[in-house]
């Protein structure tokens, strides 16, 4: 056996990836819970991929047999359910398991340098991420599925000149048909996914070659022993690799029990409209997006009135697009000199605060109409109107406040709490 490891590692570097991956790259010892889910989006992904492999041997991506192809998946499939179900599940729990890990960059400053590109590669993913959930949403051919792909796609018909144009090549044809469920097929299953694998790769080298942020946000490779390795670091295998399939294994116990027991968590995994077959002459009396696409789509209805004589459809994809892209900037909208929350003063701590906030409320309010009065005083669009100044204002103000912030000085050394 080691004569043949030999002759792999001689041929394809096997040791050396494993020694600077895994058993020889030193990451901080005061990594925390927040530090479980890099790990968990992987296994998420390994999870999305292979379920997908197994449901693509049965789907047909016909207008005609899609609905029916996921029935027979569902009722005839020997563990087509469990599939079906852990691939639905799995959706939200990345977006879940994404939106922890973004924040926990947020905490600890993981935007800033040395960091930046690692952020960057992390933004594509996200929105590739966005783009495959999209795609993957029309494939059921549900009814909600295929009007909600309708109002999205046409979407961008208003950006001017090129909107329409770009709107009848996603779709493939002038309305969402046969044409634009095999082109979404074909992006959900191949595309996206190979791209995804690609990003996911160059995002974990691209961390390993500067090293983890840690907790207190400071960089371990300033201090080094005589052989050169961390003081403050230790070996990513065996201790992180052991601490992360503890998670892992925690994860997965409430992963399958939302699987086994509410699949549809209640209509936000999986709509009640979305288990009857697409029906070009009935539209569902609520068009909402998945979960996780809700603090945009708020965003979106939030902006109402026609500027610069441009009607407000075109201004609010303009402010939903911007409130994505924001994410690119923030390495240098960050003007602070330390990076960690833990020595951060009120004035971050607080603007976190509140975007957090203005995140969840306008995914909340985005499941609602605009008009109903679910919150106290104001109706729901008011209410988005005023979020969504909030969740912008942690962007646009950030060059300011976390400049004049009153900060504590950060320690020469991780420290353990």
């Amino acid at each position: 056996m080691i004569r043949v490891l030999n002759w792999i590692d001689e041929r394809f570097p096997v040791r050396k990836f494993w020694n600077e991956h895994l058993a020889e790259y030193y990451a901080p010892k005061n990594f925390n819970f927040w530090y479980y889910f890099g790990s968990l989006a992987i296994l998420v992904f390994v999870l999305q991929i292979a379920t997908g492999i197994f449901l693509t041997m049965h789907y047909k991506p016909s207008s005609e047999h899609a609905f029916a192809s996921v029935e027979y998946i569902m009722r005839d499939v020997p563990w087509g359910w469990l599939l079906r179900y852990m691939h639905a599940v799995g959706a939200s729990a990345f977006f879940v398991v994404i939106y922890l890990h973004m924040f926990r960059g947020l905490l600890y400053g993981s935007h800033r340098a040395p960091r930046e590109l690692v952020w960057l590669l992390g933004c594509i993913i996200y929105v590739l991420l966005m783009a495959e959930s999209f795609m993957g949403y029309l494939l059921p051919w549900g009814n909600l599925s295929y009007w909600g792909a309708q109002v999205i796609i046409s979407l961008f018909t208003a950006i001017p000149w090129v909107g329409d144009a770009l709107a009848e090549w996603l779709r493939g044809d002038f309305v969402v048909s046969d044409a634009t469920l095999n082109r979404f097929f074909a992006f959900h299953v191949a595309l996206i996914p190979l791209v995804l694998t690609g990003l996911v790769i160059i995002h974990i080298l691209a961390l390993h070659a500067v090293g983890s942020n840690n907790p207190d946000g400071i960089e371990i490779k300033k201090h080094k022993n005589e052989e050169g390795i961390p003081k403050d670091g230790i070996p990513f295998h065996p201790y992180y690799t052991v601490k992360d399939l503890f998670g892992a294994a925690v994860f997965l116990i409430l992963f399958l029990g939302v699987v086994f027991f509410a699949p549809e968590l209640f209509g936000l995994f999986l709509e009640r409209a979305n288990f009857e077959p697409a029906n070009l002459l009935q539209t569902p009396s609520d068009i909402v997006p998945l979960w996780y696409f809700t603090p945009f789509y708020s965003i979106l209805r939030a902006v109402t009135y026609p500027l610069f004589g441009i009607d407000a459809k075109f201004w609010g994809v303009i402010c939903m697009g911007a409130s994505i892209a924001l994410l690119f900037f923030l390495p240098w909208l960050d003007r602070s000199p330390v990076k960690s929350i833990r020595y951060r003063g009120w004035m971050y701590k607080t603007a976190l605060t509140l975007f957090v906030i203005s995140f969840v409320i306008l995914g909340y309010l985005g499941l609602k109409h605009p008009q109903d009065t679910d919150l106290i005083l104001f109706s729901n669009l008011v209410w988005a109107q005023i979020f969504s100044f909030v969740y912008f204002g942690f962007f646009v103000l950030m060059p300011w406040y976390t400049k004049w912030d009153k900060n504590k000085p950060e320690p020469d050394r991780v420290t353990f709490k």
